[in-house]
């Protein structure tokens, strides 16, 4: 195929890596345990997937004709990928900011790393922890510190009401139960 009608960019770093910029003035907040996995990925690329990557390109290449070997092609834009999300990983490693929310172990009050139970006004009970933006999961209940959800949850103690502006409007939480993981 014509390089033509690939989507391909000389500049693949400008491409979507999976995790949203940092706001300008803010740290990377990270727990222990996200930055754990930010490492373990790192190292899983290192040393697991781009070696067997490399492997199979240089198979393929020695195989003749790159033009339309699959193997190659596919395996140079893997190979891309992974060095992509190497240099994202770098990056926001170096650039994290490690915190241990078990040092307000006991606090009621919100901070990075709590663990909030809130009621909304329908009775409805959630709970959500308040994580870095590289660790966010919000289906796991995993909120950025970014969020409006957790801007409108941070500095509030167990009991207090706030306001979350929603695009669907405002609505009044109650926060329920704030936990802190226990030191080490």
């Amino acid at each position: 195929m014509n390089k033509a009608f690939t989507k391909e960019t000389d500049n693949d770093d400008e491409l979507e890596t999976g995790a949203p910029a940092l706001p300008v003035g803010f740290k990377n907040y990270i727990t222990p345990a996200g930055l754990k996995k930010l490492k373990d990925e790192l190292l899983e690329l290192i040393d697991r997937e781009r070696p067997q990557v490399v492997q199979t390109v240089s198979w393929a290449a020695s195989n003749g004709d790159r033009s339309e070997n699959g193997d190659y092609i596919y395996g140079k834009r893997r190979l891309r990928e992974i060095d992509r999300r190497i240099r994202f990983l770098v990056k926001r490693i170096e650039a994290a900011e490690e915190f241990d929310p078990s040092i307000h172990y006991g606090n009621d009050q919100i901070f990075f790393g709590a663990t909030v139970t809130y009621e909304r006004e329908n009775g409805e009970e959630n709970t959500v922890t308040i994580v870095g933006i590289d660790e966010f999961d919000p289906l796991q209940g995993k909120i950025s510190w970014i969020s409006p959800m957790a801007k409108t949850l941070i500095k509030a103690r167990e009991g207090d009401t706030v306001t979350l502006h929603t695009p669907g409007g405002i609505e009044e939480l109650v926060i329920l139960e704030v936990q802190y993981p226990k030191p080490e």
